[in-house]
């Protein structure tokens, strides 16, 4: 869920230049909304069932359209149309709601940056093992005994990746990284549909599956299921805090309101269409069966090399998907560090480094001591946590879970409330604010699930051990 490439692309090109349309912005939503979430909505279908898991998919859909029209409307202040436009999400949350929910919004965006880097550090290595065991079966057989491997060692591997992209003088230098993460995203996502729906013809086209959906031996057990399954549904739903930065890339007439509405509606379309298509093709290949990460979880052998390539673009998607939601983090710390310590001569000094060349051009690196320690704490950290709490599915339910409702749903309908001037008690408040409720409920549910699944494969889990 590569939500942050795609709008710097545009940006890098010149900050004031907007020349971006409706259907632009529609790419962009369907690139932010597409990610590494599509991989666990077979499993989370199956968790639900054949009635509530598309009705579940669908009502996602509808409530993020609902709060994205919201939200566009707060892109200038006071007015929609000729109002000061808003830079960024957090910029409208200044405008509208003053200076204290800054610090809600703030916290709200890098737990939640910050908990994807840690999702995609565990789903990565799940694909590097995934790509090794796949390759090893092909020798070996099926069931081969030597070809385990170690989800802490490819999780060190990425994060040494990482370390080393970080150190780029700026996220415009990987600008290409995000036109990549946004192609291969792309390229997973319908290999994996292909895939599921081969698996679904190989045994006649009978549908599989339960109208209720996987039936456990303990009722509590489905009920957290449940709720893990509406967190997964909600991360692969989220784009509310890069929505006001692809508006901000629409060029005007018309107002950029309206063209983001029906860019809004038309990407979402697109996307709850094409998660239907995979989470019931995968439930009726698979049942109550389907694995947590169709890519991963023992699901696909063969073609091995079509289950590599599908897995290696997963590798290059969070390679750069990484970058962009790290880059941020690292942006605000080292500007409050900077603003701390302004004469520290370590905080503040960039050393340049001439780099001989032999069978590449010499070139002269650029060296910040700050930059160096700083992000490499950040980088080993969120490694060591996802070495610590590698599980899948449970991970990217509490981030969805985490980021739903107060950036998709609380600040847009307290933007939208101050906007108008609604007063509390009137009927459209309370309609409003039951929404807000009734989703904040969801997500407190999510993150129940999501806390307990990680809570129970810790019990069975050793650690250092990727769990699928």
């Amino acid at each position: 869920m590569d939500r942050r490439a795609v709008v710097y692309d545009a940006e890098a090109v010149d900050d004031h230049e907007r020349q971006g349309t409706v259907w632009t912005a529609t790419s962009h939503i369907v690139a932010a909304v597409v990610g590494s979430g599509v991989l666990a909505l077979a499993w989370t279908v199956a968790q639900l069932g054949w009635v509530v898991g598309p009705l579940v998919l669908v009502g996602f859909s509808c409530v993020t359209y609902y709060t994205s029209t919201l939200l566009a409307n707060c892109y200038r202040y006071p007015d929609p149309v000729t109002g000061t436009a808003n830079r960024e999400y957090i910029d409208a949350v200044r405008c509208y709601l003053g200076p204290k929910n800054v610090m809600l919004c703030g916290c709200a965006q890098y737990v939640n940056l910050w908990g994807t880097l840690v999702g995609y550090t565990i789903t990565a290595s799940a694909s590097m093992i995934a790509v090794k065991r796949v390759n090893c079966f092909h020798r070996e057989g099926y069931g081969a005994g030597d070809c385990g491997a170690s989800g802490s060692t490819y999780m060190v591997v990425f994060g040494v990746f990482q370390l080393l992209l970080s150190q780029l003088p700026s996220l415009h230098n990987i600008a290409w990284l995000s036109v990549v993460a946004v192609a291969t995203s792309f390229g997973y996502s319908f290999i994996s549909l292909g895939l599921c729906a081969a698996k679904w013809a190989s045994h006649g086209g009978a549908v599989r599956g339960t109208l209720a959906g996987a039936d456990l031996d303990f009722p509590r057990d489905k009920a957290f299921n449940v709720l893990l399954a509406l967190g997964n549904i909600a991360f692969s739903y989220t784009f509310a805090d890069v929505l006001i930065e692809i508006q901000d890339t629409l060029r005007s007439p018309p107002a950029e309101n309206k063209t983001m509405k029906r860019a809004s509606f038309y990407g979402l379309s697109m996307t709850t269409v094409f998660y239907l298509l995979l989470g019931c093709t995968g439930y009726a290949a698979f049942g109550n069966d389907a694995p947590g990460n169709i890519l991963t979880g023992f699901a696909f052998y063969e073609p091995f090399w079509l289950v590599d390539i599908a897995n290696i673009c997963v590798i290059v998607h969070l390679i750069g998907a990484y970058q962009v939601f790290a880059q941020p983090i690292f942006a605000r710390l080292e500007s409050y560090v900077a603003c701390q310590w302004p004469d520290a001569k370590f905080i503040n000094a960039t050393y340049y480094v001439r780099v001989p060349g032999r069978w590449w051009p010499a070139a002269t690196v650029a060296v910040a001591p700050l930059k160096l320690v700083l992000r490499t704490i950040i980088i080993m950290f969120t490694t060591l946590v996802a070495m610590l709490l590698p599980f899948f599915n449970a991970v990217l339910g509490l981030i969805g879970a985490l980021g739903f409702w107060p950036l998709s749903v609380y600040f847009p309908v307290s933007m939208h409330v101050a906007r108008l001037g609604i007063r509390r008690g009137e009927p459209r408040w309370w309609s409003l604010q039951a929404m807000s409720f009734v989703c904040l409920l969801i997500s407190i549910a999510a993150s129940i699930g999501s806390v307990q699944d990680i809570v129970h494969n810790l019990k069975a889990a050793a650690p250092f051990k990727t769990v699928n």
